[in-house]
């Protein structure tokens, strides 16, 4: 068997790359070490981090406190095996050899659940949802 062990690379995506999308890489990151190569960006992104988010990851003891809003390059495009956007609002089109797929997240705010307790529902979607990714790409 001649197979050549690489690292797949996943990029998560959401409109302000502020919130959810740190939160997936927050959370791949902290679930794959260094067996999975992780981005986020966002497609118009904000001046900083949702701090409900980075307090949400803090409270897993993830810290994510070196990370910033990101624009989405065609370099970290090209560069993923997955691309995963998170939520409705942001829009990319496939691009390359990438597999895209699209996390319509849970969104607690519609029933009126805001602050931290959405936070956290937001969160423990997203963490699900980033442990079945991450036994994918240990599969393949």
């Amino acid at each position: 068997m001649n197979e050549t062990p690489t690292t797949p690379s996943v990029l998560f995506v959401c409109s302000r790359n502020g919130g959810k999308s740190q939160l997936a890489a927050g959370l791949m990151r902290d679930l794959a070490g260094d067996a999975v190569t992780v981005h986020s960006a966002g497609t118009k992104p904000c001046a900083e981090l949702n701090p409900e988010s980075v307090e949400s990851l803090n409270e897993l003891g993830i810290d994510i406190t070196g990370e910033h809003p990101k624009p989405v390059t065609d370099e970290v495009l090209n560069a993923a095996d997955v691309v995963v956007i998170l939520g409705t609002e942001a829009k990319l089109e496939p691009h390359g050899t990438a597999r895209f797929e699209t996390w319509e997240t849970d969104e607690p705010s519609t029933r009126g659940l805001e602050g931290m307790e959405r936070m956290r529902l937001v969160r423990d979607d997203i963490k699900s949802r980033v442990q079945k990714l991450y036994a994918e790409l240990l599969e393949n």
